[in-house]
């Protein structure tokens, strides 16, 4: 899987995207212009120990990850979409974009994308959740919907064992 993070602002949000992303072995890429600077304490922060594990790109604009990326499927998550982010089939190697915590995806990429929009239901007037929280939300439908391929399934205890 892979999400996409169109110029993000927050830099807590990427960092804690990034560690779910390294938990997950999705790839995340970044579309300028970024909020913060990649070495920003706050991002490493947010995303521990795991950043130097991330697998990430950082591209230009839209256009920039586009053409790199072959035109790929890319589900757009936005609050202004009419199909529910479970109601869609993902492939294992598809993106999940979401857009900048103030502001969302432009309309001008939404408009040309209609059917690849994906919302998450909230109750009437919320704005939004929060960037990371949607992340986690539509990535795990995505992973489940692909029998969480190559993820481990089983947990042990530390100290003691399962009975």
């Amino acid at each position: 899987m892979n999400i996409v993070l169109y110029e993000p602002e927050i830099p807590y949000n990427t960092g804690n995207i990034g560690r779910t992303c390294v938990a997950t072995n999705t790839k995340l890429h970044l579309i300028k212009p970024l909020g913060f600077s990649l070495d920003q304490k706050e991002i490493k922060r947010a995303g521990l120990d795991y950043w130097p594990k991330l697998d990430y790109e950082v591209y230009e604009n839209f256009e920039d990850f586009m053409k790199r990326n072959n035109n790929p499927k890319v589900w757009m998550a936005t609050t202004k979409a009419h199909k529910v982010y479970t109601d869609v089939s993902y492939k294992s190697d598809d993106y999940i974009m979401f857009g900048p915590e103030s502001r969302g995806i432009p309309e001008e990429i939404l408009v040309d994308h209609e059917d690849e929009c994906v919302r998450i239901p909230m109750f009437e007037d919320t704005r939004s959740i929060n960037l990371c929280n949607s992340a986690a939300i539509v990535l795990y439908e995505a992973l489940r919907q692909n029998d969480f391929e190559g993820l481990s399934l089983t947990g042990e205890l530390h100290n003691l064992h399962w009975k």
